[in-house]
């Protein structure tokens, strides 16, 4: 298989509003996302909420994703009865809703099943989007392939892959097998001990990002539509507000309180060229119409001056939360830099 540039995967940002401030903020975040031209993926779980958004889209066909709320729980009869009514309302304007998987789906695996294909029946009769069910509870990555493996024939249920979450729950794997069971996310506090366990913890990062690049290779296989949620992470990371060690940067530098190789950070888990591996794993293993990949890094409460945008806030007296706004929308747009980047160079490679 050969991809060209005009089949590149569609590529969207997390788009929402993240500090407090009026309306302002969402049409900054519409002109950055307009001049990166980056689809949005949002928040959603009402209509009324998806039609809002659409109706502010970057450009009027924008690629976009909505993000359904974690409580949706898919073994109720309720919430598919939601998800069925919000792929009738976008079915023509979106590429597809996104759904956390749940621990449900190993320890109620028939009902779990049971549900998934009744949920793919309804969006059958409404001639629905696609629902992306995303790794997020820290299942087995082989467990999370037999089930995509026992679903291959649905038409309007497919996967989403987190490579952050894969990622983390990897290194925490691979860690804990030589530290007898101890979590390497525990060590951000960079105590004492730390200096010694830098090795092992590169090291679990590097198996990490294998796991990653092994589960893109198997659910490819399944010639399945695949959505991604793209962002780094690593174990030592303090700046999610969440307590979260990842949606981070592929830019971002992991801060030492030590000197460690002649420097005091360390790069995150995959970093620019890791990032790359995963979009040429993922364009080698599906064809590019069946692919879309989002950014979904947070902010970090950084400033960035408003420049073009400044005018947007002239009634503001206090601009904080603009122009943090703005430094966390200069960091996906730098980042969807780097994924077109990888996408072009993957687009040059014959399969």
């Amino acid at each position: 298989m050969s991809t060209t540039h005009q089949e590149q995967p569609k590529t969207l940002g997390l788009f929402e509003q993240r500090f407090p401030g009026d309306n302002s903020l969402i049409e900054l975040a519409r002109r950055r996302f307009l001049e990166a031209r980056m689809g949005p993926e949002v928040h959603a779980s009402t209509p009324d909420q998806l039609s809002w958004f659409a109706g502010i889209r970057p450009w009027p066909d924008a690629p976009m994703v909505v993000h359904l709320p974690r409580d949706f729980d898919l073994l109720e009869d309720s919430t598919r009865a939601r998800i069925r009514d919000l792929a009738a309302r976008c079915a023509s304007s979106v590429v597809g809703l996104v759904l956390h998987d749940q621990q449900a789906l190993v320890t109620r695996g028939e009902e779990y099943l049971d549900a998934v294909r009744s949920l793919n029946r309804e969006l059958d009769r409404v001639k629905g989007v696609r629902v992306f069910i995303e790794y997020a509870v820290g299942l087995e990555p082989a467990e999370f392939l037999d089930f995509f493996s026992g679903i291959r024939d649905l038409e309007h249920v497919s996967v989403c892959v987190d490579i952050g979450h894969v990622g983390i729950r990897a290194a925490q794997v691979a860690f804990g097998k030589n530290h007898h069971g101890q979590d390497v996310c525990t060590l951000k506090s960079q105590g004492p001990e730390l200096p010694q366990l830098m090795p092992d913890i590169g090291d679990s990062l590097k198996a990490a990002v294998t796991v990653v690049l092994d589960l893109i290779k198997g659910l490819g296989a399944l010639n399945k539509p695949m959505h991604f949620h793209l962002h780094d992470g690593h174990p030592l990371s303090t700046f999610s507000p969440f307590g979260v060690s990842d949606h981070l940067s592929f830019l971002a530098e992991i801060p030492l309180n030590f000197e460690y190789r002649g420097r005091r950070s360390v790069p995150t888990m995959f970093g620019p060229v890791g990032l790359e591996a995963v979009v040429q794993r993922a364009m080698k293993s599906l064809a590019s119409a069946r692919l879309s990949f989002t950014l979904e890094i947070h902010p970090t409460g950084q400033g960035l001056a408003l420049g073009n945008a400044a005018p947007l806030f002239e009634h503001w007296t206090i601009k904080t939360n603009a122009e943090r706004t703005n430094h966390w929308l200069a960091v996906l747009a730098r980042n969807h830099s780097l994924l077109v980047k990888a996408m072009e160079t993957a687009s040059t490679l014959t399969v």
